[in-house]
């Protein structure tokens, strides 16, 4: 574990340093006396979270020249304070979604964390000022880095991906199992 990562703020859903939810914590209430739903809250940390990342590149990225590669880099970065265990191919437990015993393979944040986060940043753009068209969190490549994500997560845990239905009208129907065949 990095020196970076040792201080965590709980009950986040992207695990972020303890240190910027509590700069950002200080500047809400500092901004806005108004209590923001925890959506709100949880979008307004996010967006000042991924701010302060582009700050620290060397050299640093002003948010209008940011781009999908930025926010692709981010989420690679935030793998760090995951708390998903994703096995690699490699290791016995792979596919097994209640492993016996303990491995070395790595801990990832959960593509339902990303998912949900990417999300918030991609309204916490336009809401900034950010056109749709130039939103990088609604990048074709984001959705399918997500989608990347997603599956090699479920063959690693040996979890079906189901996907639902939809009817003619929209209607959606019950979940459909189609299982992951590992080759």
């Amino acid at each position: 574990m990095s020196s970076s990562g040792s201080h965590r703020a709980e009950g986040s859903s992207t695990n972020i340093p303890l240190d910027y939810h509590l700069q950002h914590q200080q500047q809400l209430q500092q901004q806005s006396p108004v209590t923001l739903s925890r959506y709100e809250s949880q979008k307004r940390r996010d967006w000042n979270t991924f701010g302060q990342y582009l700050k620290n590149q060397r050299p640093p990225v002003p948010l209008s020249q940011c781009n999908c590669n930025h926010v692709l880099d981010f989420l690679r970065y935030l793998d760090q304070f995951g708390k998903t265990k994703v096995h690699l191919q490699g290791c016995m437990f792979y596919g097994q979604p209640e492993p016996p015993a303990p491995c070395t393979c790595p801990l990832r944040q959960a593509w339902g964390s990303l998912d949900a986060l990417i999300g918030r940043l991609r309204a916490a753009y336009e809401e900034n000022g950010g056109s749709p068209e130039t939103n990088p969190f609604a990048s074709g490549s984001i959705r399918v880095y997500l989608r990347e994500v997603r599956e090699c997560q479920a063959k690693a845990r040996g979890i079906p991906y189901k996907k639902k239905k939809k009817t003619p009208k929209g209607n959606v129907e019950e979940p459909s199992t189609s299982s992951i065949h590992f080759s």
